[in-house]
């Protein structure tokens, strides 16, 4: 490594999107920082694999339009979000139904589409209709004040029809907290429903990991280093595998929850959820347009999926079609999945290949009541933390608790932070 990276001020452990949220707050306040990766590429469980012109996500993680930190972030000026259609499929009893989300700007009377497809009565769309419109304009602060139970006790305390619930919010939250049995906190179930009701789902051009990537991008030249592996820290310094000792002002730990406790034993390693995502190529597409595919009945292995060439047409080579497949669990028999599919697209699949099988068995860090939205970055005067374990489980989480991280760090130095800490509306 170069001499001038084992003076820097602030040391940064993992370059996923916590961390190098926190190198962006940190150089652009004068602040000299080193990002230090052990893997060989930024962005941790945030990664994209290259097969024959496909790109692959390993973990099949929504974003969302609505995110704030994806517009306040340093670096992501120019990250482009391909939206999937302004509605959502749903496959219930051997039919697919159009359930189209409410968009920003138009009237609560737009949310009541929600509900069309999916319910028999007037009195049912209205009250589907009028909840998303509800909790869409809610401000954040008054949702988190609401009492903390897990989101399926949460959801069946609301008044809504079970057909309403089975058949549209189940699976939504399911896909959105990546929670099949609905064990989420329901403040954070809450937070994910506004963020729906006030944007489009989506995805990043050109794969998962092209946020990571137009993180590094922008930092000043040699602030990330990848390939090398930190062994303990401290305060004032971190040792590594491959340059020994590298002193600094104050160490900041952004790796997945399970990496922080294993160099400052001591930290709550939360509970997970695991994933699988299952790519295919298909002869011509199973559906037409970008829509998200919902399977309401659970009557097969896949809880969504979608024509991902359909969404991003970057992530597939000219005329191929991409199929992304979303298990919540271990990966099950790929005869079960290829089943399944043809149920929810209603097509056959015998001649769909296979592209890749990614299983992540700590995925998404769960979040049970009670869960804590801010949980502390500040460790110790020179030693923080930040990650999705700390804020919410998402991508927003992630780069909010990097923020956080390094408003505490300028604070600790004495530093005026541009970004004043924020309140619990961030956390959407």
């Amino acid at each position: 490594m170069p001499e001038h990276a084992h003076h820097a001020d602030v040391v940064i452990v993992g370059a996923g999107a916590a961390g190098l949220s926190a190198a962006h707050r940190l150089t652009s306040a004068g602040v000299t920082t080193v990002v230090l990766e052990a893997a060989p590429y930024v962005g941790g469980r945030m990664a994209t694999e290259k097969v024959d012109g496909f790109r692959l996500d390993r973990i099949g993680q929504l974003l969302t339009t609505s995110y704030p930190e994806l517009r306040r972030t340093p670096g992501l000026d120019s990250l482009v979000l391909r939206p999937f259609a302004p509605g959502l499929l749903v496959h219930s009893e051997g039919r697919h139904h159009r359930a189209a989300e409410r968009l920003p700007g138009r009237s609560a009377r737009g949310a009541l589409t929600a509900a069309r497809a999916l319910t028999s009565a007037p009195l049912d769309q209205a009250r589907l209709g009028a909840a998303l419109a509800r909790i869409g304009a809610t401000p954040v602060e008054r949702l988190l004040s609401r009492p903390e139970l897990p989101a399926a006790a949460a959801l069946c305390a609301r008044g809504l029809p079970s057909r309403t619930i089975d058949g549209f919010l189940r699976p939504l939250l399911s896909a959105l907290l990546c929670d099949p049995g609905l064990t989420t906190s329901s403040r954070c179930a809450d937070l994910a429903l506004h963020a729906f009701a006030r944007g489009r789902l989506c995805l990043p051009e050109g794969g998962a990991e092209a946020v990571p990537e137009l993180l590094a991008t922008a930092l000043p030249a040699g602030t990330v280093r990848t390939g090398v592996r930190v062994t303990s820290v401290s305060t004032s310094s971190v040792r590594t595998a491959e340059h020994g000792e590298i002193p600094c002002r104050a160490v900041l730990l952004a790796t997945d929850a399970r990496a922080a406790a294993d160099l400052l034993p001591g930290l709550r390693v939360p509970p997970f959820h695991e994933m699988t995502v299952v790519h295919h190529t298909a002869p011509e597409p199973p559906l037409d347009g970008p829509a998200l595919l919902l399977d309401a009945d659970r009557a097969g292995p896949v809880a969504h999926t979608a024509v991902v060439s359909h969404v991003d047409p970057s992530r597939a080579p000219a005329d191929r079609v991409l199929v992304s497949s979303t298990i919540l669990g271990p990966p099950p028999e790929q005869s079960a999945v290829l089943a399944h599919l043809a149920a929810l697209y209603g097509t056959p699949t015998h001649r769909w290949e296979p592209l890749a099988v990614h299983h992540t068995r700590e995925a998404v860090p769960a979040m049970p009541p009670p869960h804590d939205l801010r949980r502390p970055v500040r460790l110790l005067s020179g030693l923080y933390v930040c990650g999705d374990h700390r804020d919410t489980s998402t991508v927003q989480g992630a780069l909010h608790s990097g923020r956080r991280a390094a408003h505490a760090v300028l604070t600790d130095f004495g530093i005026a932070s541009s970004s004043a800490q924020e309140s619990l509306p961030t956390a959407a």
